[in-house]
């Protein structure tokens, strides 16, 4: 089998905790001889490296705009320098902060990390965690490889997410932006506490298919695994989905298995159950 799996809610938990089970099971799965890719929203340099040492495959990034087997790179496509200029100088004047997001680093807007500290401590509480859990949260430790003080002007995007200071914002992002997908994330239920801008017409669905054509792989063979709205492509298109317990309850919906909570052992939970490892 093929396994493709979120990252953030589904091998992370809110708490940017990895729980060993899910480095056990990858592992296991792999060594059963079954394939394991990330596909995640984040770009490469957003993964700590004890990502990278659970062992994968390949990696899917930014939501889908980037495709990777093996170490080869089999798409990347990117948001343009005009389209960069648009967005920042957009959000500039709406006195926005954002982080642009690059394989290469995750670029930060002026105050950026002083500003997203209170919607990230939102997405915690969102999420489960206590208001004494996320008192002391660190915007460079809860968004990794955060950078400050670099040009903002940019070819090499993958995304841009951007807070929100009212859902108004999204909307007119939207229809400001009609040559770009914009989208939002952030606490319980898939409050919008952020939003993003992306590549328009990809989504994690699209980029599994380019990625099963290139290993020459039936659709049939695929396991896919999330928690989140943006998840649901994969799990539709692929032969099984399944949706994690913390999940919002849209991918419960359309999932054919809803295994334990992220916190909880689920994503081991859910391929005991399959009986692949």
């Amino acid at each position: 089998m093929i396994i493709f799996t979120d990252v953030d809610g589904t091998l992370y938990d809110y708490d940017l905790k990895l729980p060993q089970s899910a480095v056990k099971a990858i592992k296991k799965l792999r060594e059963n001889g079954h394939r394991v890719y990330m596909v995640t929203g984040r770009s490469k340099a957003e993964n700590k490296k004890e990502v990278w040492d659970i062992g994968f495959d390949g990696m899917i990034g930014g939501n889908g705009s980037y495709v990777e087997d093996d170490g080869e790179v089999l798409m990347h496509q990117r948001i343009s320098y005009d389209q960069c200029k648009r967005i920042v100088d957009w959000c500039h004047e709406r006195n926005i902060d954002f982080y642009e997001e690059a394989n290469e680093g995750l670029f930060a807007s002026e105050h950026f990390v002083e500003n997203a500290k209170e919607p990230l401590k939102l997405y915690s509480l969102g999420k489960g965690k206590t208001k004494e859990e996320v008192e002391k949260l660190e915007v460079k430790n809860t968004i990794h490889g955060i950078i400050e003080g670099e040009e903002l002007y940019r070819d090499d995007l993958n995304k841009v997410s951007f807070i929100l200071h009212s859902y108004q914002d999204y909307l007119d992002a939207v229809k400001d932006f009609p040559d770009l997908k914009v989208g939002t994330w952030g606490g319980r239920d898939e409050e919008a506490l952020f939003g993003d801008f992306g590549v328009k017409d990809i989504d994690k669905a699209k980029a599994i298919e380019v990625l099963l054509k290139h290993l020459n792989e039936d659709v049939k063979n695929t396991i896919a695994i999330g928690d989140a709205d943006v998840d649901i492509p994969m799990l539709q298109y692929c032969g099984i989905g399944i949706a994690m317990g913390s999940g919002g309850q849209h991918i419960k919906e359309v999932a054919d298995l809803v295994t334990d909570n992220v916190d909880k052992d689920g994503f081991y939970k859910a391929f005991k159950e399959l009986k692949l490892i």
